[in-house]
């Protein structure tokens, strides 16, 4: 049998590059290239591999080791699974800043390889740089955070243990009833190390997305159900986008007039304008979904997980009525709410499903445009609050006096609300640009009031909502899609935590957009402690003698390299804008609005922790309002 002699990182790049993905009769690369910060552990042994022969992989270099993995999860969810970046750290501290990116690509069901260096396996120079010494056990290291953040998590302390590990890895990472972070530490020593690995090894490797069918029996079981229900309810998840189901749930939502509702990640999946598009479902969703929901006999859940913030902490539906049909390629999210279970790909589901239902016509017929025209009444109305310093908008979320308002108006320099800034965006910007956001209050804006006019446009990162991933999410959005433009919607609080990849953006030359909302605070969190008798602390952005912080981010920015404006008012904000769209390099718009001055909930509730003893009566009537609550809603 025919061997090559090369070292063990060596053996990773050349697996690398034969990888490649069948997918609906097309067949392409799967790994697109690697992200890299090189620091000791790594850059001797895959840095000396990439320089070599890198072969068709792009090599891009980071900032910071979260920020570069959150960027290819962006790209790996914008390529709907299909493709991924690899993304490997130095030892210790750069392995470490992978964990939040880690959790975040878990928590979305994101494929994405990541390969961190280790200690050494010889143990002979321990303990070294970077190294944690735990005294149970020699053979932990910081690598050992990975584990419950990782689909699947291997340590390579011998060159021939990576064939078995870069199998399994790819096994999982194209599973889509799987797919998830792989992670595969490789000690720093055995990098370098030199091993004969079969040729037959670097061959050319298909790895076949095949779509799973239904089987008769679960067809049949989800046909009865919906002819047995009157007003049946379509949930599209992120599953329904990565399965590019968005023709055959329109079609069968317009001949059995079944209304669609949205989760984050299946938002744009079908686009706003179709007539049956309630928006988003949920604690962030829109009156008319929510109405839809509590009035539903029959909840189709496709390709989504149920999280807290779709179900309103499950109280969204009635337990008594409703029932659930799940329709996922995993089998573990399809038992969620005790449902009857299709474990198979959503398009091809439906598109069996279609002719099994002939004749059935659910019953909330003229409802849906009802219910869509309420909506857009209200969405109208978001989009024109106003506020001034003796007499604003009495619908504006108001925790504050209007004396605090006031302050805010005149320490920011701004009278400007959230959502009218967030719908002047939306009306102004090319409809087939990209935007992108994870968290804060924007996430909560994004699915109620952003109306995405083309399909899979909308990516928002709320498995996770990890603060940070805007910015770096928008670079990998750009390296999906070069040709179009991507708006990042970034609160300061967000922008605060990680910006770094906005330098690798600026450095590779894609334009990448960032519209900063600055409220000088944690708003969304602050909302939350205020929403639940608290007062407001630790969470505006204050000096210690009580000043309102004024952070001229545009000037911050500007030194990076990109090009900035400073806007206040709708004017000046769409004509930002449109002088955006001219530029080539990188952008920020620095939008001072006002605190309080984002949407508020439509017929949802969110179940947090609120103390069962206090010594403000606020908090304990709200404590006592959500064990009512609890006491109504039915728990699975």
């Amino acid at each position: 049998m025919r061997t090559i002699r090369l070292t063990t990182a060596q053996a990773l790049i050349k697996f690398l590059n034969q990888q490649y993905l069948h997918v609906d009769g097309k067949e392409f690369h799967f790994v697109e290239g690697i992200f890299t910060v090189f620091g000791h552990g790594n850059v001797l042994g895959i840095g000396q591999a990439l320089e070599q022969d890198a072969g068709h992989l792009k090599v891009i270099q980071g900032k910071n080791e979260q920020g570069m993995a959150h960027a290819a999860i962006a790209f790996s969810k914008e390529m709907l699974r299909q493709k991924i970046y690899a993304v490997t750290t130095s030892v210790g501290p750069g392995s470490a800043n992978l964990v939040a990116a880690a959790g975040t690509a878990l928590s979305n069901n994101i494929p994405v390889l990541f390969l961190p260096a280790d200690t050494f396996a010889t143990r002979q120079p321990d303990p070294v740089l970077q190294q944690v010494e735990q005294e149970y056990s020699a053979a932990v290291t910081t690598n050992d955070a990975l584990k419950p953040v990782s689909r699947y998590w291997d340590r390579i302390t011998r060159p021939e243990q990576l064939m078995s590990s870069l199998l399994r890895a790819f096994e999982v990472m194209t599973d889509p009833g799987k797919a998830g972070p792989a992670t595969i530490c490789i000690s720093q020593d055995v990098e370098g190390e030199a091993y004969d690995f079969q040729e037959a090894f670097f061959e050319k490797r298909i790895h076949y997305l095949d779509r799973q069918l239904p089987t008769e029996r679960e067809l049949t079981g989800a046909a009865e159900l919906i002819k047995m229900s009157e007003k049946p309810l379509i949930i599209v998840g992120g599953g329904a986008k990565y399965s590019q189901a968005r023709d055959v749930l329109i079609a069968l939502s317009e001949k059995h007039a079944i209304p669609i509702v949205e989760t984050q990640a299946g938002k744009s999946t079908v686009e706003s304008t179709f007539i049956n598009n309630l928006g988003g479902m949920g604690v962030t969703g829109t009156l008319s979904a929510n109405k839809a929901a509590q009035q539903a006999d029959l909840i189709i859940g496709i390709g989504t997980r149920y999280t807290d913030f779709v179900t309103s902490s499950k109280t969204a539906f009635s337990f008594d009525q409703t029932k659930f049909l799940n329709i996922n390629v995993s089998r573990f999210q399809a038992y969620k709410l005790d449902a009857f279970q299709v474990v198979a790909d959503a398009k091809t589901t439906l598109e069996q499903l279609m002719p099994m239902l002939e004749g059935y016509r659910s019953n909330f017929g003229e409802d849906i445009p009802c219910l869509k025209e309420e909506w857009l009444a209200e969405r109208h109305r978001l989009s024109q609050v106003s506020f001034n310093r003796t007499e604003y908008d009495p619908e504006i979320k108001n925790h504050f006096s209007q004396v605090t308002l006031n302050e805010y108006a005149a320490a920011l320099e701004t009278e400007f609300a959230q959502t009218t800034a967030l719908v002047a965006i939306n009306d102004t910007i090319d409809p087939a640009s990209y935007v992108i956001g994870s968290a804060g209050s924007l996430p909560g804006d994004l699915q109620r009031l952003w109306r995405s006019e083309v399909p899979n446009t909308y990516h928002l990162e709320y498995g996770y909502s990890c603060m940070g991933y805007e910015v770096s999410g928008a670079l990998g959005i750009k390296l999906a899609h070069p040709s179009q433009e991507v708006y990042a919607m970034v609160g300061d609080g967000s922008f605060l935590m990680l910006h770094s990849e906005l330098i690798t953006a600026i450095q590779y030359n894609q334009k990448i957009n960032l519209l900063l909302f600055d409220n000088s605070g944690f708003g969304c969190i602050n909302n939350l402690q205020m929403d639940n008798g608290g007062g407001s602390y630790f969470c505006e952005f204050r000096t210690s003698d009580n000043r309102i912080l004024n952070i001229d981010y545009a000037k911050v920015v500007e030194g990076y390299g990109a090009k900035t404006y400073r806007v206040n008012n709708k004017e000046d904000l769409i004509h930002a804008l449109e002088d955006a769209k001219q530029q080539t390099c990188s952008t920020l718009i620095e939008i001072k609005v006002l605190p309080k001055t984002m949407t508020a909930g439509y017929e949802a509730w969110w179940n947090v922790g609120v103390a069962e003893v206090s010594n403000k009566e606020s908090v304990q009537q709200v404590y006592d309002a959500k064990q009512k609550k609890l006491q109504e809603a039915k728990q699975y």
